[in-house]
Formats: structure tokens, sequence, C-alpha cells
């Protein structure tokens, strides 16, 4: 007689595919299912007696309650997070490293870049390129690394009957890897692609040079690769950033998945426990932030373009804020189906085709409030005007018991999607520790949320919005933008989005 899980593995394996849906898949699917059940019997109901959405009588969300899991250091220094669930038999992990884009040199912007792309695609010492990905897809498995602005890191992905092979791998990739020559020389390749497309999508060129405008066009928040740049990047440049980073008492592993804690204690040490730690590495330095622009329009030609992309703002804040959570109510008052710029902008005004506003904080340095969206080339200023609007009208007057009502309600009924599986809930746990948050951070928001008032979100508008030195942006065609942007301010400032060295 076949056996059917062995048979199942070894076609996955030919198909290179997981035959194993994702918990968030199977997630959806239930859902989506549960919706049709409830869809069905509510049509047959709806006929003896329909009812509005609102009166409608949900069940309270029931608490949420972090899966036991396990920390410990080893004697190098490494933070381990172990986190069993044996739901599906699959392992997974990610090593978080403090690194990050915001540390490389200004004339080499994209080196942290292609220092994670490189690092996994460029083989170890061990196996190379080709051998590393033929072992991984015979498996269905994968090794990945990558280094965005703040942190880098390295993961993996196994069946629980191909975990030591896997880990030995992933050890090795993050242990020895060999910055192969022609890796690089294709990661840059590839970067400069990215490049010359860098200004097809107008929202792209909104957000890019929107960041530029905020922390400034040399800030490690706002700066962007160039073919300058990418040229002065070579593979020495990669192994001394390498170097400089990757240790392992500067490192945070979390794993989780069907695995017997004990064994891979036992499986961690044995691959990571004799790296030795660097006793002279420091945390690094987070770079100056302060507002390049605190007010001024500025103006993106693309002729080609029928609509206009807009963004208005100004420097924001962290998550550490004391006003954190009144602020995100905030955002539930602005945003949504039912919030103010939705039912005002969009809905009666019929001048957006999409919009929004939003406090945006970062973990170590201040994000951004943001607001904007698509709008008909002749009604961008007075879709801009009509932001501004909705700015000052929240802080001019209180929001209603039901408009605090939506916006707390939708904010707490969000908050069960950042435990959707555990892989999820330890990852959140290892960025609190990466950050110096508490580890029981999100709880104190969400009773924080659930106490806000109405006088709380007038009091954080107040504080923290200031109209008067909102930056904007548009993207869009000159010709047809009618009243012109002088109807905004006198001077408008130009911005050339040229790509220097085509």
């Amino acid at each position: 007689m076949i056996d059917m899980h062995r048979y199942m593995v070894k076609v996955k394996r030919q198909m290179k595919v997981s035959i194993f849906p994702s918990k968030r898949l199977i997630y959806a699917l239930m859902m989506a299912f549960a919706f049709f059940l409830a869809t069905f019997s509510f049509s047959l109901a709806a006929t003896a007696q329909a009812k509005h959405y609102t009166q409608l009588q949900l069940p309270p969300l029931p608490p949420v309650k972090l899966p036991k899991y396990e920390r410990y250091v080893l004697n190098n220094g490494m933070v381990v997070y172990l986190m069993e669930d044996h739901e599906l038999p699959l392992v997974s992990g990610t090593a978080l490293v403090r690194t990050g884009s915001r540390w490389e040199p200004g004339e080499k912007v994209g080196l942290a870049d292609l220092t994670g792309t490189v690092m996994r695609t460029g083989g170890t010492k061990k196996h190379s390129p080709d051998e590393l990905n033929e072992i991984l897809e015979q498996r269905a498995a994968s090794v990945e690394t990558g280094i965005g602005e703040g942190s880098g890191s390295a993961s993996f992905e196994a069946l629980t009957e191909d975990l030591d092979t896997v880990f030995g791998l992933f050890a090795e990739v993050l242990r020895e890897p060999v910055f192969a020559p022609e890796k690089l020389d294709l990661a840059k390749t590839q970067e400069k692609g990215g490049i010359a497309r860098r200004n097809d999508d107008p929202d792209d060129i909104a957000t890019r040079e929107f960041r530029k405008l905020i922390y400034g066009k040399e800030s490690p928040y706002a700066r962007t690769v160039e073919y300058a740049t990418l040229e002065k990047i070579q593979r020495d440049d990669l192994v001394q950033f390498y170097q400089r980073y990757f240790h392992p008492n500067n490192i945070i592993l979390g794993i989780v998945g069907d695995f017997d804690s004990k064994k891979m204690r036992s499986l961690i040490q044995a691959k990571l426990g004799n790296w030795q730690r660097n006793p002279k590495i420091t945390k690094p330095q987070l770079p100056e932030v302060k507002a390049a622009n605190t007010s001024g329009v500025f103006f993106v030609n693309q002729p080609q373009l029928t609509q206009s992309s807009v963004l208005i703002g100004h420097l924001g804040g962290k998550f550490d804020s004391p006003d954190y959570a009144a602020l995100d109510v905030l955002n539930g008052v602005f945003n949504g189906f039912g919030g103010r710029l939705f039912n005002e902008v969009r809905s009666r005004q019929g001048l957006a085709y999409s919009v929004y506003g939003y406090w945006s904080p970062r973990f170590d340095y201040p994000g951004i409030f943001l607001a904007g969206g698509q709008t008909r080339s002749d009604a961008t200023v007075q879709f801009v005007k009509s932001l501004q609007a909705e700015i000052k009208r929240i802080q001019a007057q209180p929001v209603s018991p039901q408009e605090l009502a939506f916006a707390k309600e939708s904010t707490l009924n969000s908050f069960v999607f950042n435990f959707q599986d555990p892989a999820q809930t330890l990852s959140r746990l290892m960025r609190y520790e990466y950050y110096g948050y508490p580890a029981d951070f999100l709880f104190r928001y969400q009773k924080a949320v659930a106490a806000t008032t109405a006088a709380d979100v007038q009091r954080v508008a107040k504080q923290y919005l200031k109209p008067d030195n909102l930056v904007t942006l548009v993207v869009g065609n000159q010709t047809t933008i009618q009243p012109p942007l002088t109807g905004l301010a006198k001077q408008v400032t130009p911005i050339d989005v040229t790509i220097p060295g085509v």
C-alpha cells in the first residue's frame, strides 16, 4: 500500500513547491467558507426580515494570548527564542541582525542591500551557489537573507524531516558566505534595472520624493541608490560590511514550528554555539533626524499622466510615544469606509479615487504624518484644500460618539490579526527586543486604545498635527492641472526626477 504522506512529499519536491498551505491561507479559506454560509443563511432570512448592518449583534472578540515560548542566551551572546507549533510538519526560523542601510556610507548607497543579496546568492565556503540551490530545491526548502533600512535578516523554512540539513545550510550562509564576484555583478545589474524603471509609477515617484522633502535627500532615511553609487561598490566592501555586523552577540534568533525544544537546543549549539563573539561590537549610533522642510508646495511634472498623485504631511513620531494609541484611534477617525476622509473628500465631494491620512510612527526614529491620494488633474487644488480642511476640522471639532466608537472598534478588531499564527507572534517579540520595547507593548497598546476618549483624540490632533507646516507634493501633468498649483502657494518648486547617468 502506498505511503500517501511520503508520496505527496516526493511529488512536492519534484514540483519544487510546498504541499502545505500557510496558516494564513487556511484561515482565509475557512473565513471565506464561513462567509459563504453566513451569506446564504442571511439571504434566506432576509426575505422574512431585513436588518441594517448597524443592527447586527456580534459576539465580543476572544482574548488574545501569547503562545508558550522559551528565551535563552548562548554563551557567545546570541539571543534565542523557541516556539513549538505542531500543527504542520514545518519549521521556520529568522536571525535578526543589528545592521541596516542607514549605516552604509553615503557615497556607496546600495551596499547594504547588495550585501544582503549576495550573502545568499554567492554561496558558502562548503557549498557553491548552484550546490546550495540544488540541495534546497530537492527538499522544497528555502534559505534567504536580506538587509533593509534598520535591520538585517537570515531565514530558513523546511519540512521537519529535513530540519538538520536545512538548518546546517542556514548556519553556513550566516557564518561563512563567500560573496562570489560574479553574483555581485549580477545583483548590480538587477539593481540598475530597478533604477531605470523607478519613474514608471507616479505613486512610487511621490513616495520617494516626499521622503526626501521630509528627511532631506542625503538622509539615510530618504537617499536613493544611483548608478554612480553602485559603481563604487566592490566585493571587499560587502565583506567588510558583513564582518562589521554579523556576529553572534549582535543577533536574535527565533525558531517556530514542529520540533522538540531539547533537540533544537542541541542543534543550535552544534551549528552556532562555537561561533566566536566580537567583544568590541557596539550598538551603532542612530543617524540624526530633523525636518528638511516645514512647508512648501512641490511638483513633479509627468506629462503622460491624466491624474495627480498627491501627498501632504510633516515629520512625525515614534511608537513609544505615550499618545501612540490615541493617535492610532485618530487614524481610525480619518480612514476607512466610515472615516471622515472617505465620507467627505471621496463620497460627498467626489474629489478622490483614493484618499487616506495616517500618523505613521517608527520604532526608533520619527516617522511621518501623511495624507494624500489620487485625484483628477482638474481637481488637484481643491483636493489638497479639502485634505487641509479635514486636518483642521479634526482639531477644532470633537469627534462624535459614533465616530469614536467606529474608530476604536475597527482598531481593536484589527488587533487580533497581529496574532494570526505563532510565527507572526514570535517575529513581533523579536522585533520588540531588537528595538528595546517591552514584550507586552502590544497589550499595553490594546488597553490604551480601549481607554481612549473623544477628548484624547482632539488633544493629540491639536498637539501633533501641524496644518500650517504641511509639505505638499504633487506628481501630475502640469498642463492639465487647472486651476494651477499657484492657487495653493505663490511659489511652487519643481522637482527634477531625471535619473543621473542616463
